[in-house]
Formats: structure tokens, sequence, C-alpha cells
């Protein structure tokens, strides 16, 4: 079996096991909050907790942005297997890029634990992981907005819709080259997407209806035809949307 196969059913079963731990846990959120979601409901957060706070976060970031991230991964591991590499086996570089990609999804899933515990405090969160009030919940739409429509959302857009141009201007050989250039994919992906997850908050961290909207909207700006006109028009259409929580 060809090594771009191989590596599509792992980052398929990846992807799989990470929405099976996110949905059960979601389910019981919504519901008797007595199955894996009971640790959530801690009075005291330690470190123990903080951790498990932080896996949800790197858990769902893998189940949300693996997907948007597939034809870079798999055009490199097509590629791996034609480009000659001076360090490390060609059909392991696509892990090493891999690894480099969720590692940045996972340091900002550390940014998102810590924010979400001050939140918390400061009581703008409830116990439910959702905004308090609906000033909270309009400000997080207004942010996520206005960041639709800045020249950096559409440049790191441009790049995660480029996967060849990317891996052509970017190509480092080996597994530490393959590393880092999913590193800094991840961080243009990132760059591209970090407001929208914070609408996570305005919804509810583990609101799967939320969950589930948001990876289908970074799948259509980073693959559909239309996608790079699709960042200004829903930054105006949160905009609007925020005003009107607000005043409401």
């Amino acid at each position: 079996m060809r090594p771009q196969w191989v590596f599509a059913a792992v980052l398929a079963a990846a992807t799989a096991a990470s929405w099976a731990w996110i949905v059960p846990m979601a389910r019981d959120m919504y519901g008797p909050m007595t199955g894996p979601s009971a640790w959530m409901m801690a009075t005291t957060w330690d470190a123990r907790h903080l951790l498990l706070l932080w896996a949800m976060w790197g858990v769902m970031m893998a189940a949300m942005m693996l997907p948007s991230a597939a034809p870079l991964l798999l055009l490199y591991a097509g590629m791996g297997r034609r480009v000659t590499v001076t360090t490390g086996p060609a059909r392991l570089g696509v892990y090493g890029m891999t690894l480099g990609y969720l590692l940045v999804w996972l340091l900002f899933s550390a940014a998102a634990t810590a924010l979400q515990r001050v939140l918390s405090a400061l009581l703008v969160l409830t116990p439910m992981m959702e905004a308090a009030t609906a000033t909270a919940s309009g400000v997080l739409l207004l942010l996520a907005g206005a960041y639709q429509l800045t020249p950096l959302k559409a440049r790191c857009l441009s790049t995660c819709r480029s996967p060849l141009s990317f891996i052509m201007q970017r190509w480092r050989p080996g597994l530490r080259g393959a590393f880092r250039m999913g590193a800094e994919h991840g961080l243009y992906c990132l760059g591209c997407c970090w407001a929208l997850m914070l609408l996570l908050f305005a919804g509810g961290v583990m609101h799967l209806g939320v969950i589930a909207a948001l990876t289908i909207f970074v799948l259509i700006e980073k693959m559909a035809p239309f996608g790079a006109r699709s960042a200004p028009i829903s930054g105006v259409a949160l905009l609007a949307l925020g005003v009107w929580v607000i005043l409401s």
C-alpha cells in the first residue's frame, strides 16, 4: 500500500478518535453530567483538572483542525515519495509535519485553558463554559467579526488555501524540516482561525452544535472555491450579530 494511503487512514482514524472523545463528553455536558464530563464540575481546579481541561481543548482542536490540514498533509505525503531527502526516511516526513502542526494547536489549547480559567474566575463564563451575559457573547462576536476583515486574516487564509505553494516555497528536507514546515503552517492556520475559536466561549465550549458549525466553516474557508470571499462576508455578519446580541 502506498505511504500516502496509509497516512490517509491514520489521519482519518486520529480525527475520528478525537470526535469519539469529544461527542460523548459534549452530550453528557448538556445531559446528566455524571459521565465523561463530570470532572468539569470540579470546585477546585488543581493541576490534575487543569491537565484534563488542556487535554479536552487539545483533542477538540485536533478534531476541528486536522480535516482542514488534510490537503497539505496528503500532498506532502505524495510528494515525499518523489523528492530526495537528506535526513530521515521520506515516508515518515508527513508524520513529523503533522506533529509540528498539532504542536501549535496544543500551545493554543494551553492558552485557551488559561483564558477559560481567568474568565471563569471573573464570572464571565458560567460553570457550563458559556458566556454569562449577552454583553460577553456580543463582545466575542464583535472581536471575531472584526478580525475576519483584517489583512492578517486574509494573508493567513490565502496561505492555508494554497498548500502546493506553501510546500514549494518552504520545502525543508528530513524529519526536522518536515516538523518545522508543519509548525509554520500551523502558525498560519492559527493566524487564520484563532478568533473563530474564541466563539466557543460565546456559544459554549462543549456545545456540540457550535463545535460542528465552526469545523464546517473552517473547512469552507480553506477548501471551498468561494472560501476566500467567505471571510469578509462572515465578518460583517458576525459584527451585525454581535451588535444585535448586545442591544437585545
